[in-house]
């Protein structure tokens, strides 16, 4: 029996259940598996909760229309809670707590009684005490229970006709900025802008734009950094960022690493 098998089995016999569904790969899986197990007894629920990007907001409706499964979006702002705006390095921890209540009260009102989410065996090597907040409050990870990898994530989705198989990982857009520096709204607005005109400018798929105060540090995946070898696009792009609020830019050499702006200012 193949993994994917496994894991569609790991629904079999459940209740109605909620998938926390995020806009990338990980989550998609489980709730293709989910739906391939449990039918319409199978629902996802994507938060928006103004650090969500745009586009992953998007990323989250196409995969439930590819995989059928219905879709609730729920709205509430993070900026709203204090424990969430001062940033600190519980920043992700006060986040799930929070997503975690609410899930809790949809499951209730929906009457499941199983939350899943997308986390793997790979997220454990990291610092993500938003994982912990997730299962302190019952949320389990069927990825992690029979062991997949990220590799193994996006293998399975392409087996299973998922468009994200090969979507760059991503975070919320409060990681771009540095602990102990407060969350705005201002602040999520300007990266999410600065990300786009990185995508759009350079065709770059794993962006960050880490958000330094007066200065913005951008981050592309390794394989990536030759494009900003193009002088003219890096002056366009010097100009965009600074309309948009920045002072100056600067181009990480060592390219995306997960986690890189916590350890830097840590």
């Amino acid at each position: 029996m193949s993994k994917l098998e496994q894991l569609i089995k790991w629904f079999d016999g459940k209740n109605k259940t909620l998938v926390a569904l995020s806009g990338g790969v990980d989550s998609a899986l489980v709730a293709y598996a989910s739906y391939r197990s449990l039918g319409d007894l199978s629902v996802a629920v994507t938060a928006d909760y103004k650090t969500l990007s745009q586009e992953e907001l998007e990323s989250a409706k196409k995969i439930c229309s590819e995989i059928g499964i219905r879709h609730i979006v729920i709205e509430y702002n993070e900026l709203d809670n204090p424990d969430f705006v001062k940033n600190d390095k519980d920043r992700c921890f006060h986040c799930r707590t929070q997503l975690a209540a609410y899930l809790t009260k949809i499951a209730k009102y929906e009457g499941a009684g199983v939350i899943v989410d997308g986390t793997n065996l790979d997220d454990l090597g990291e610092y993500r005490p938003g994982i912990h907040a997730l299962r302190e409050n019952g949320v389990q990870s069927p990825l992690v229970e029979i062991g997949f990898t990220k590799m193994e994530i996006r293998n399975f989705s392409r087996e299973a006709g998922l468009s994200v198989y090969d979507k760059p990982s991503n975070s919320c857009l409060a990681s771009r900025i540095p602990w102990g520096h407060k969350v705005t709204a201002e602040k999520l607005s300007r990266i999410e802008k600065s990300e786009n005109a990185v995508k759009q400018l350079f065709g770059a798929r794993q962006v960050r734009v880490r958000d330094l105060g007066k200065e913005a540090k951008i981050e592309v995946g390794q394989n990536e950094l030759h494009l900003f070898l193009d002088l003219q696009k890096v002056s366009i792009l010097n100009e965009r960022l600074k309309e948009i609020g920045f002072e100056s830019i600067s181009i990480d050499r060592e390219g995306y690493r997960p986690g890189k702006l916590n350890v830097i200012v840590d």
